[in-house]
């Protein structure tokens, strides 16, 4: 069994997640008494995201890319960043690294076309919804259509976000007003919607929707264990 390095923290909510199913899905594969072997860097959100509310890019991918060789060099053998939106830095990542970095929007466009969908809907952060270093991979790589909610709508989940879901915080009232927006994508023609958010997940279960959701957290762990388990 291969290690697997995550960087986690962003938010800590995602990253228990990470943990648990990593183990979980090495516990299914091998059975017994197995684990995943997993050594994890966990950083303080507040500095990342005052960093990106800042639209300061380069200095958070020169720390991604810092606990990135941090983790090669205790021995990881792959590694996996615990987060949607701070995927915008990892080509800093997989410069500093000579190991494999699994990017989530690649494991992502995978789960996507394995199951017959060419258009999907996306929830996220505002980077994640409107820059290309997400939409751009599932466009470019799967030949996938991607819709986005209005500007009002990115707002509010970017709100969201970073006021509730990564505090864990997880309400009702936000459980409705985003099957609301999926609806409305649903009406525009989306055959499925990734939750690109590691927090949202939480918020919308599977049996919230009609439509396949595509949970990016469990993805990414399903794909990270395929390697590790390779």
């Amino acid at each position: 069994m291969k290690t697997i390095g995550l960087i986690g923290g962003m938010s800590w909510q995602s990253s228990k997640f990470y943990y648990e199913y990593l183990n979980q899905l090495v516990a299914e594969r091998l059975g017994g008494a197995h684990s995943a072997k997993i050594l994890m860097s966990s950083v303080d959100f507040a500095g990342i995201e005052k960093l990106s509310f800042e639209d300061n890019w380069s200095e958070i991918g020169e720390q991604m890319a810092m606990e990135a060789k941090r983790l090669e060099d205790a021995g990881a053998d792959i590694v996996v960043l615990g987060t949607n939106t701070i995927h915008l830095v990892a080509p800093y990542i997989e410069k500093a690294i000579t190991i494999p970095f699994l990017h989530i929007a690649r494991a992502t466009g995978h789960a996507i076309v394995s199951r017959g969908i060419k258009k999907v809907g996306l929830l996220g952060t505002r980077f994640t919804m409107e820059k290309d270093f997400y939409t751009g991979i599932l466009q470019d790589e799967f030949d996938l259509e991607v819709v986005v909610p209005n500007t009002n709508e990115r707002d509010y989940l970017q709100d969201l976000i970073y006021n509730e879901l990564v505090k864990g915080a997880f309400s009702t009232a936000a459980k409705e007003e985003c099957i609301r927006i999926i609806k409305k994508l649903q009406a525009q023609g989306i055959e499925g919607v990734i939750l690109g958010c590691t927090e949202l997940p939480i918020l919308i279960p599977d049996s919230a929707v009609t439509l396949p959701t595509f949970d990016t957290t469990m993805i990414h762990s399903k794909a990270t264990v395929d390697f590790a388990l390779n």
